[in-house]
């Protein structure tokens, strides 16, 4: 398992913490989103998922990972 933080900006709510949290969920990933500082810590299996491909994946729900 490898785990990553990425900063992610145009988070403002607790549904936008849902939302990436079950987007990852339903990857097989689990996360932990910091709604105040902005993160999201994921821990994920890199033989299964690029990390680049969780970035896009985040960024497709409409967010923007710095």
């Amino acid at each position: 398992m490898k785990s990553i933080t990425l900063k992610v900006s145009g988070m403002t709510c607790n549904h936008c913490v849902k939302s990436i949290e079950t987007a990852l969920i339903e990857k097989k990933m689990s996360s932990k989103v910091d709604l105040k500082n902005k993160t999201v810590q994921i821990e994920f299996n890199e033989n299964a998922i690029k990390e680049s491909d969780i970035k896009s994946l985040i960024e497709e729900l409409g967010y923007q990972v710095l």
